[in-house]
């Protein structure tokens, strides 16, 4: 065999597991931010304790974003992402039903306030921590609570409600209240309630 030949012949790796990349240092950045920021409040964490969770620097994080706030508005945009991932879900088990899209989202939130950990909306609680219209998370959350008041009108709208801007607005209280009750009593609070009472809503509504 030839050296040409026994080259060729080498193993090239092929159906190995090829090895995971390490997180960049922006995605860590942002997993930290996400975790400590939902969990201990944005005005709570300083920007040593997420540097140091996701085993950065400081200039790495100010590569990235600016400031603090920059990173809370990102920290904002990906819990939204998170919340809309959540609420299509529950439509696409219930096509062309609204009033069964809204009660199956509406469960499954009563079900999270259980878990281990559960904060509320971390866009709500940001708006509760900037009051400041002008700050870089609250825009975020304000967009977001507007845009889920309109989505909740136009599927009042669909299940032909006779005010479906008053019964959208009406499931947004729930979801708004739902949101703080379970932070204080917990998931044996009035939250257990939310589903069956928002039935009652929409069908009032409807009648």
């Amino acid at each position: 065999m030839t050296k040409l030949q026994r080259t060729e012949t080498r193993p090239t790796g092929q159906g190995r597991e090829p090895k995971a990349k390490p997180a960049r240092a922006a995605d860590r950045i942002r997993r930290s931010a996400r975790d400590l920021f939902y969990h201990q409040g944005i005005r709570a964490v300083g920007v040593d304790a997420i540097v140091a969770d996701a085993g950065v620097t400081k200039p790495s994080l100010y590569r990235t974003f600016a400031s603090k706030d920059d990173l809370a508005a990102a920290y904002l945009r990906d819990y939204e992402v998170e919340f809309w991932r959540r609420f299509d879900a529950a439509v696409n088990e219930h096509p062309g039903d609204p009033r069964a899209q809204i009660l199956a989202y509406f469960t499954g939130l009563a079900k999270r306030t259980s878990l281990p950990g559960y904060r509320g909306c971390g866009l709500t609680n940001a708006c509760v921590e900037y009051p400041d219209p002008d700050h870089p998370a609250r825009r975020v959350s304000i967009a977001n609570k507007q845009k889920v008041r309109e989505r909740l009108a136009d599927m009042a709208r669909q299940m032909g409600a006779r005010d479906p801007d008053g019964l959208g607005d009406g499931l947004q209280l729930l979801l708004e209240g739902a949101y703080t009750s379970s932070q204080i009593l917990g998931a044996n609070g009035p939250v257990r309630h939310l589903a069956a009472v928002a039935a009652r809503l929409i069908d009032a509504s409807l009648a």
